[in-house]
């Protein structure tokens, strides 16, 4: 029979690393793993000098109780996994996996287990959340129909993937339940640091968790990552790709472990700690070939700290609708063609298309994604990677997902779901025979850039079929009049196809193009 609870199923987060004994010894001593943290300030500018502004996050687990009905899982003081625990629990409940009370010299040994154990605990509280779950009076779940949410911060994501994708690390039946999984900032393809990958035998304090060599054995990919050198892949027979969700932080400054060493090493394009370009996952399919990105999202947020990425409104927002929310849209663009400036035209030219996305709700005061060049996490493309592949079909990029809910509409009387969406395609500069080309360069331009609101109506009682509209902002400032029409894809998605660009020297022209679903 069906879960009557859905969408709304046990969540059980996995904290991230921690180095050192007195940091293992301070998650031991919080009942939430830091879970609980919430913030006050937030960045308004990209400029590290220009003041923060108060604006108050609750805190992840507050939130999920205030807004989702959720509680905690913990009963006259005790843990769900100690032997002492007498009882059940209902399907909205908040699990911490505490899996560093072990290695902590309060509650453990002081000895800090691998990661394989790590992963092999993960499987058993999955079968204990079940267990108590499906024994609440209230329930009416089966242990077939039992399913729950999987939310990880940094090497976190590392023990979901090891749990999900490495069969000696688990039990079956308890990867079956797992409905969806969301990390936070996880480095899914290791940590570089100065360019180079944490060394495989650097044991202190257990670095060598993030060398792709190690990772490919805990993570099940060794053959995988003889061929392709990473490890950021999802096989669909482990888990499928479209239920995982990559949370990406883009702010390094406010990093502050170390003394700032850290961010410093980690470089641009990173959190402070884990580069941008490491930290989402792709799916695998049986054959080998690239599937499908997972979901992902981009925040102006460092790894951790006053400006983390786990207390953020951005992040919560952004985790909520991936578990709760109504429709998905995936964020494409296609481009058909793209031309130098004529007096560049049939010369060798090296050029960098950066391409930049913000996609923001109606009525909200934050991005649900943020992706722009000042920050080093835009999507980026060669002149030649693109004028070889828009030839004979368009270059497909991917760029976000987002997800929108009908809980958080703006007018409650109103069905449609409305959201923002700039789009911006930058060249730096060119240049010809590796030298800059400075005629005609003005810095900070756009070959394009443009807002565009669509709005959607998703089938009502007596029809079939959704109500799309759009508008480009330069040409109708503040409405949403024009339809916007749709193909059915065989998989049931709808695609939309919006042109953007003109044809000129320079300039760019393609195609937005959504990939819209029912979620949930």
């Amino acid at each position: 029979m069906p879960n009557q609870e859905a969408p709304f199923y046990p969540i059980i987060y996995i904290r991230g690393y921690a180095m050192s004994q007195n940091e293992q010894n301070e998650s031991s001593a919080d009942p939430f793993c830091g879970f609980n943290l919430g913030s006050t300030v937030y960045r308004a500018a990209v400029e590290k000098s220009a003041p923060p502004k108060k604006f108050i996050f609750e805190s992840p687990v507050l939130r999920l109780v205030t807004d989702y009905g959720y509680s905690d899982s913990y009963l006259h003081g005790v843990d769900i996994m100690d032997p002492d625990w007498e009882g059940t629990i209902p399907s909205r409940s908040i699990v911490i996996y505490r899996y560093y009370d072990s290695a902590s010299s309060l509650l453990g040994t002081g000895k800090t287990p691998d990661i394989a154990e790590f992963a092999r605990g993960l499987s058993r509280l999955i079968l204990r959340v079940r267990d108590l779950v499906v024994h609440h009076p209230e329930s009416g779940i089966t242990e077939d129909s039992f399913r729950c949410y999987l939310i990880a911060h940094s090497m976190g994501g590392l023990i979901c993937r090891a749990f999900l994708q490495n069969p000696a690390l688990g039990e079956p039946s308890s990867r079956r339940s797992v409905d969806k999984v969301f990390t936070y900032a996880t480095p899914h393809n290791g940590i570089d640091m100065a360019g180079v990958n944490v060394p495989g035998w650097l044991t202190l304090a257990d670095m060598k968790n993030f060398n792709r060599d190690y990772m490919s054995e805990y993570l099940n990919l060794q053959k995988v990552y003889k061929e392709k050198k990473r490890v950021d892949w999802l096989p669909e027979s482990a888990f499928p790709s479209d239920r995982f969700f990559c949370m990406i932080g883009t702010n390094r400054v406010d990093y502050g472990v170390a003394m700032g060493l850290s961010s410093t090493f980690a470089g641009h394009g990173s959190d402070g700690l884990v580069k941008i370009e490491n930290a989402s996952v792709w799916g695998l399919g049986d054959n080998g070939n690239l599937s499908a990105p997972t979901a992902t999202a981009y925040a102006y947020r460092s790894h951790s700290g006053f400006f983390g990425i786990v207390n953020s409104e951005e992040a919560f927002q952004n985790l909520s609708r991936f578990l709760f929310g109504d429709v998905r849209v995936d964020i494409w663009v296609d481009v058909e063609g793209v031309d130098l400036p004529v007096e560049l035209q049939g010369k060798a030219v090296n050029a960098l298309y950066l391409f930049e996305v913000l996609a923001s709700p109606r009525g909200k005061r934050w991005y649900l994604t943020r992706r722009v060049a000042e920050e080093d996490s835009v999507a980026c493309q060669t002149h030649l990677e693109l004028a070889k592949a828009t030839q004979p079909s368009p270059k497909s990029i991917y760029l976000s997902t987002i997800f929108l809910a009908n809980r958080a509409r703006v007018n409650p009387d109103s069905p449609s779901l409305a959201y923002a969406m700039t789009l911006g395609v930058r060249v730096p500069d060119y240049e010809v025979d590796r030298k800059f080309w400075a005629d005609k360069h003005y810095e900070g331009g756009y070959l394009f850039r443009d807002t565009v609101l669509v709005e959607l109506v998703p089938p009502q009682v007596g029809s079939e079929s959704w109500t799309i509209t759009f508008d480009w902002q330069s040409h109708n400032i503040g409405r949403i009049t024009q339809p916007l029409a749709y193909e059915t894809l065989k998989n049931g998605k709808l695609q939309m196809r919006i042109p953007f660009g003109k044809k000129s020297a320079p300039g760019i022209i393609g195609q937005v193009r959504f990939v819209v679903s029912a979620w949930n």
